[in-house]
């Protein structure tokens, strides 16, 4: 029950903060030996379930708006909620299309402590790029959809685990002149569709589980731990990035990937 909870304020932390939630997790299991048949793929499902809750619960105002803005989406007048629908469905694009061609490749080479520690290195050093090279004037509104493709992209390159989906969506939207907490609630709300489809793929390849309540007590406090958790997180992660840089994300990106690389190399 510790452990389900422990990975469920790790799941809610670094889902929405631009630290790489898969690699946490990997990590997670490398350095503390959390290796239960418990916390498998199943578990991983339950605790993506609690994160998009928490991106549902803070922007349900504005999920309502798209979902009423869907009869206008494709209007000249749509507003800018139906453009939102737009751009989130152009920026899912690359993730998806990612997603079919190589996730069980992913899956099956690449969640290791050596590519997340990697991964952790490079999307730092390209965090510190964009704080260094933006001069962030627009918001979410002023998105276009090659905007939109381009931080799908990023997106897409965050099914390797390190990357971190908001990391690498916030930094290529502040390099293409998104001001820091705009481009962070565009990721969020491009997260929606991503994360229903993984959970949705994972939980498809584990219909054939008959979980025992044991299981299903782990799966909800593992979900509703990353739930609560993910929410105090975006809200207040949103508040931070107003006045502050992504720099001290970076720098512990880069301690984190340096005491694997040590660990590894014992």
């Amino acid at each position: 029950m510790l452990t389900a909870a422990l990975l469920g304020v790790i799941q809610g932390l670094t889902e929405f903060l631009p630290v790489s939630s898969s690699a946490h997790l990997i990590l997670a299991r490398f350095f503390f030996g959390w290796e239960a048949p418990e916390f498998g793929l199943a578990f991983d499902v339950a605790l993506h379930v609690g994160t998009l809750a928490a991106i549902l619960v803070y922007f349900w105002p504005d999920v309502l708006a798209m979902l009423e803005a869907l009869p206008s989406v494709f209007s000249p007048d749509a507003g800018l909620h139906g453009r939102l629908i737009r751009l989130i469905a152009i920026g899912t694009i690359p993730a998806i299309v990612a997603g079919l061609l190589f996730n069980d490749y992913i899956e099956a080479e690449l969640r290791t402590p050596l590519i997340a520690a990697i991964a952790l290195s490079v999307g730092a050093a390209l965090m510190l790029l964009a704080e260094r090279a933006s001069r962030g004037t627009r918001d979410e509104a002023g998105l276009t959809l090659l905007d939109a493709a381009l931080i799908g992209i990023a997106q897409a390159c965050a099914l390797i685990p390190g990357v971190s989906r908001s990391g690498s969506t916030i930094a290529v939207g502040m390099l293409l002149g998104v001001r820091r907490e705009s481009a962070a609630r565009f990721t969020f709300l491009l997260a929606i569709p991503a994360i229903l489809a993984a959970a949705g793929k994972e939980s498809i390849e584990l219909r054939h589980l008959h979980p025992d309540g044991h299981l299903l007590t782990l799966f909800a406090v593992g979900a509703g731990v990353s739930a609560l958790v993910g929410y105090l997180t975006i809200k207040y992660f949103l508040r931070y990035l107003a006045r502050h840089r992504l720099d001290v994300f970076a720098y512990y990106r880069l301690v984190i990937a340096a005491v694997t690389f040590a660990l590894l190399l014992k």
